[in-house]
């Protein structure tokens, strides 16, 4: 049995294409499933605990949306133990997607999650999660690929509610949604000063912070390669931050940032860890896959190892 959790909004409305053309390989493959569609903001997370709270002990949940939804379903799921969980990428930056390697079209994504479906619970892939938690908020907030504070946050904020991303979106260019958003608030945005402690070790103090990002997946953003290394196996979190270097010096590093260079240069620092504290003088915007979560001082990012088990090859 599938269950699938299905945005038709993904991508300015092209979800729904996408669905009828899995209807039609699930149709091929005498495959049983059941369907629901989200309908607001937050359906797709109570559409997961619904569907996890259920008697059966091997749950294949797919999420057909883009990231957005994928992180509402993670969020919503329970009994980590007895679901296995797939993605039909639909949406504009699709992150998730390339940080499990997954190419293809919609029909040869529905035939590798029925292949892996049909293999049993010990062909599932396991991968860690990140969790978010920070003063003021009422529950930790789960994270597939990344989590974040400032530069990158900010713009995932405006990405939400974007009239460029829409429009980028009709020709098929979607991904630069947030390399414009970026470039448009890089400028604009106010850097503050805070300490860092990794695992409970030690503390660095940072002036002027443009973002520190928690990387599950190498890439967020539509691609960017902020932490070339990230592995989502490996029990740890890659921590990407820059600060202390005006903002017209991050603006000519950006070039190597998208090239996966920008390790060496000063004012950038990755640092893997199990668990990362982060204190700030100002507040920041947080987001978590790219969803906003507040605006913060005060916050961790931990690792949960191996705590989700996905259906890819």
């Amino acid at each position: 049995m599938l269950y699938f959790i299905i945005n038709e909004k993904a991508r300015s409305g092209k979800g729904a294409g996408v669905w009828g053309e899995l209807q039609t390989v699930l149709k091929e493959r005498s495959i049983e499933y059941k369907a629901w569609h989200t309908g607001f903001e937050g359906h797709a997370f109570s559409l997961a605990k619904e569907i996890c709270e259920t008697d059966d002990d091997d749950i294949c949940l797919v999420t057909v949306g883009g990231d957005g939804t994928v992180n509402e379903v993670i969020n919503g799921m329970t009994h980590f133990d007895k679901v296995r969980f797939g993605v039909v990428p639909t949406g504009s930056g699709n992150d998730f997607a390339r940080g499990l390697g997954l190419k293809g079209s919609p029909r040869e994504h529905m035939e590798r999650i029925i292949d892996c479906m049909e293999a049993g619970r010990d062909a599932a892939w396991q991968m860690d999660l990140g969790e978010v938690s920070w003063t003021g908020g009422k529950t930790p907030r789960l994270f597939a690929i990344s989590a974040g504070i400032g530069l990158d946050a900010l713009v995932c904020k405006k990405a939400l509610k974007s009239r460029i991303k829409d429009a980028l979106n009709k020709i098929h260019l979607g991904k630069l949604t947030y390399l414009v958003l970026t470039v448009q608030s890089l400028f604009s945005m106010e850097t503050t000063a805070g300490a860092v402690r990794y695992d409970g070790k030690g503390q660095k103090n940072l002036g002027k912070i443009i973002f520190i990002a928690a990387m599950n997946f190498r890439a967020e953003g539509g691609g960017v390669p902020m932490a070339p290394d990230a592995d989502a196996q490996d029990g740890r979190l890659s921590v990407c931050s820059a600060w202390g270097i005006p903002k017209w010096r991050t603006f000519l590093c950006l070039p190597f940032l998208v090239a996966a260079k920008h390790q060496w240069i000063r004012g950038f620092d990755v640092t893997d860890c199990g668990a990362c504290e982060i204190k700030l003088k100002r507040p920041m915007v947080l987001h978590a896959d790219g969803e906003y979560c507040g605006d913060v001082t005060e916050l961790q990012f931990r690792c949960l190892p191996g705590a989700l088990r996905v259906l890819k090859d």
